[in-house]
């Protein structure tokens, strides 16, 4: 029988958690300067709303290299193919572009997320706000911060009152349950964000800015680092379950709302 993995010191979560911040504000000038300059590359992937640009890629290559060179016995997954199996016990989940179709439209939500894991969960994470020049950062163990000030979630406990961000899938189908899920909460909340991007998202919980956040059919890129992050500003986490055959969805809110909310999804 095999023993369960030892967790990581403290000091391994601070010191990947000031890498990944590292490289995480050096992918988002690339990408900032890049929207400046222009898009040349646009392409398609999963469905015809599913956009991919070519500075996600050059986001991907410029973090991977640097991982690659900092720390070469890790693994790595990228959202767009990066897949290298490591030896370390340590393995980052890199979203080089998380809101790629508000990058294509030049509107300010898009965000570059990287997060470490190990054997027992996420270790650390940075989520980048480029227009915004906003860094949301933790560590497991060590709170979460603001551009270098620590921040709480929502003390809110009246569901009625919740501001809930959310998200869509990409397949036509998929939107449409979604769609239903949204009719039945709506008359039951404050009011519902759709903001485009699930790892600032995730951040604005852990910031207080909304109270609550839930989405299916999400990407381990896309919630690694920022569910982190709203777990260390107090935020919880949990599922709720999909429809016949699906995978459950994210939900991460205050505590005060989090019950409440789980039973109407």
């Amino acid at each position: 029988m095999t023993s369960p993995a030892a967790p990581s010191p403290p000091a391994l979560g601070e010191e990947l958690a000031a890498l990944a911040e590292s490289l995480a504000r050096r992918a988002g000038g690339l990408v900032r300067d890049g929207r400046t300059r222009g898009l040349d590359d646009v392409e398609t992937k999963s469905s015809l709303t599913d956009v991919v640009t070519e500075y996600d890629r050059a986001s991907e290559e410029l973090i991977v290299g640097a991982l690659r060179e900092a720390r070469p016995d890790d693994g790595l997954i990228g959202e767009e193919g990066t897949s290298i199996a490591g030896e370390s016990g340590v393995h980052w989940l890199i979203d080089p572009i998380d809101g790629t179709t508000n990058y294509l439209y030049a509107l300010p939500a898009y965000s570059v997320s990287i997060a470490a894991a190990d054997a027992t969960g996420t270790l650390a994470g940075a989520v980048y706000c480029p227009p915004t020049d906003e860094m949301f950062l933790a560590h497991r163990g060590g709170g979460a911060r603001l551009n270098g000030a620590p921040i709480q979630c929502s003390p809110i406990n009246v569901i009625a009152a919740a501001l809930v961000a959310t998200g869509f899938a990409y397949q036509p189908e998929r939107r449409a349950a979604q769609g239903r899920r949204v009719a039945g909460l709506l008359p039951r909340i404050r009011d519902i964000r759709r903001f485009g991007s699930a790892a600032l998202d995730l951040c604005y919980v852990a910031a207080g800015r909304f109270d609550a956040y839930y989405e299916q059919w999400l990407n381990p890129w896309d919630r690694a680092a920022g569910e982190l992050i709203a777990a260390e500003a107090g935020a919880r986490s949990g599922t709720f379950p999909g429809g016949e055959g699906e995978p459950a969805g994210l939900v991460v809110a205050a505590p005060g709302v989090f019950d409440d909310l789980l039973a109407l999804l």
